[in-house]
């Protein structure tokens, strides 16, 4: 069974996201070809859905390394860094119409 998923994998049906219809439509296809029991299906169809989320998170975390990765190196700040800064101007302001 590990070799029809790695097969299924290699397709690329599973690399990022696999719905349940999907995989159960590629298993029933493998059933018809005689590369899997019945009784094997319904755990490979289970199987197909958890590597797919499994491909997707890391997909993620890929993405959002890469991105944090590019802004820092583009120095762009943050939501945080903007909104420290916001709250600092609003308290200079305040500061300056006390002084007044």
């Amino acid at each position: 069974m590990q070799d029809v998923l790695k097969k299924v994998f290699n397709l690329g049906l599973g690399a990022i996201v696999i719905t349940k219809e999907k995989a159960e439509e590629v298993v029933k296809e493998l059933v018809k070809k005689g590369e899997v029991g019945k009784e094997e299906s319904r755990k490979l169809v289970n199987e197909l859905i958890e590597k797919g989320q499994e491909s997707r998170k890391e997909m993620q975390t890929q993405i959002e390394k890469t991105v944090k990765g590019v802004i820092e190196k583009l120095d762009i700040s943050t939501r945080s860094e903007l909104e420290g800064l916001k709250s600092e101007i609003e308290r200079l302001k305040e500061n300056l119409g006390k002084k007044k």
